[in-house]
């Protein structure tokens, strides 16, 4: 008996991309009955592919693979003014650093190997001992206001390069001018660096933080590569020239300064802070709506308060005078009696306890409250500072309020895509814990 068998055509194809959304056929392979291969695309097509995956989010030819659906949309404008930044940075530091080699005394036969590394050595020194007392002081205070210190760092580098720049015209203070800088160039490593953590977090959507993190220093490098060679480009043609040389330094220092400040303002961080927690309540309060984070990002400061609300037009948001986590003890007679008095009639069950004290709402946390209870009593002590010029009875009023709007105001944040997980917030150190009776209050 024959058994006869046809043999089929069969088609295989192969496709290249790490999403099923977005695929891209490479080859088909054909048997009928010969091997057939055929390729789709070029050999340059692969090669731009390598080119883009080093510096873009799963990168594919012609098309980003899942990008920007794996980032938020405030990625790529930060991306464009930050690399610009960076450029002129690297541009400026071979003129400072072309100024200060020649003041240790590179190419002189009178300088010593032992002069100039001594000199080196304390430099060093300062910066680093100023890094770390930055961040003693500083240090749980970056995640909140990431914007702010971002472009802080910035400016305390400009800080730094320009002192470097300055130190040949004072030799008798020399050393101390270059200390100057470098402690100054010390904040901006700690500042930056913690922010560009906490502004990677932002711009991953798919758990890809450390994709963006690396895909980040591959851009960095290759502004670092090309500023360092205009930077010796321009240190060559401007040699001898001092008016060449500060002319091209303030030039490119104020087109950093404006690309930092465009930078930080394309931020749309939708965590909530403080400030962002103010201006968003207290539109809510009025108009019964909920801003998005892009709405937000436009009114909210990026420098300092003292420095930006005289010019600002939204300074009516920055009113708000709240003081969280109070220490117990360091209030007086009276106001420990009203306080010991608002746990038995207002915050029996809460885990935060709200009191007025010469125009600023202060905030005493519970030792066992959780970051709900404290984004729960600044958004409580906001209503109180809100109401304080229209009602007498601020505990009463506030909490009326909290009752009626509270979980529709979260919730309707929730939907215009905040995080309301937590508040960011220096760290709270002083918490209490109160106990409520049959006839006392005590607060330990």
């Amino acid at each position: 008996m024959e058994v006869s068998s046809a043999i089929s055509e069969i088609v295989l194809e192969e496709w290249n991309g790490s999403s099923s959304t977005k695929l891209s056929r490479t080859a088909t392979i054909t048997s009928s009955p010969s091997l057939f291969i055929q390729r789709s695309g070029n050999r340059f097509d692969h090669v731009w592919q390598r080119m883009l995956q080093a510096f873009v989010p799963e990168a594919r030819p012609f098309y980003l693979q899942g990008f920007p659906s794996s980032v938020t949309p405030d990625y790529v404008p930060f991306q464009m003014w930050d690399s610009l930044q960076g450029l002129s940075t690297y541009i400026r530091m071979m003129l400072s650093t072309q100024a200060l080699l020649g003041a240790i005394g590179v190419g002189e036969k009178s300088a010593t190997v032992i002069g100039a590394t001594f000199q080196w050595f304390l430099r060093d020194l300062t910066g680093m001992l100023g890094g770390i007392l930055f961040t003693f002081y500083q240090g749980s205070n970056l995640d909140s206001n990431a914007k702010m210190w971002r472009l802080v760092a910035d400016l305390m580098n400009d800080l730094g390069m320009l002192m470097d720049l300055v130190s040949p015209l004072f030799p008798s203070a020399f050393v101390f001018v270059v200390c100057l800088g470098s402690l100054s160039r010390s904040f901006t490593g700690v500042a930056s660096g913690a922010t560009r953590a906490a502004l990677t977090q932002h711009f991953a959507l798919q758990s890809n933080a450390a994709d963006i993190s690396a895909k980040e220093g591959s851009q960095e490098t290759l502004a670092t590569m090309i500023g360092m060679a205009l930077g010796m480009l321009l240190a060559r043609v401007t040699m001898e020239r001092p008016l060449a040389i500060w002319f091209s330094f303030l030039s490119l220092t104020m087109f950093h300064m404006y690309a930092n400040y465009k930078a930080v303002r394309c931020l749309a961080l939708n965590s909530l802070n403080p400030e962002r927690c103010s201006i968003l309540l207290q539109h809510f309060m009025k108009t019964g709506k909920v801003l998005s984070p892009e709405q937000v990002s436009k009114m909210e400061h990026v420098l300092p308060i003292w420095v930006s609300s005289w010019s600002s037009k939204n300074s009516e948001f920055m009113n708000v005078d709240i003081c969280l986590g109070v220490r117990v003890s360091s209030l007086n007679h009276l106001e420990m009696r009203e306080l010991l008095h608002s746990v038995s009639s207002h915050y029996k069950k809460a885990k935060y306890l709200l009191m007025e004290k010469k125009g600023i709402v202060c905030i005493v946390m519970h030792k066992d409250s959780t970051a709900t209870d404290v984004l729960q009593s600044f958004f409580h002590a906001n209503a109180m500072a809100i109401l304080m010029d229209k009602h007498r009875n601020l505990h009463f009023e506030s909490q009326s309020w909290m009752d009626k709007h509270y979980e529709a105001f979260i919730q309707k944040l929730k939907l215009s895509g905040w995080k309301t997980e937590r508040l960011l917030s220096p760290m709270i150190i002083w918490k209490a814990n109160w106990i409520c009776g049959s006839s006392d209050g005590k607060i330990d």
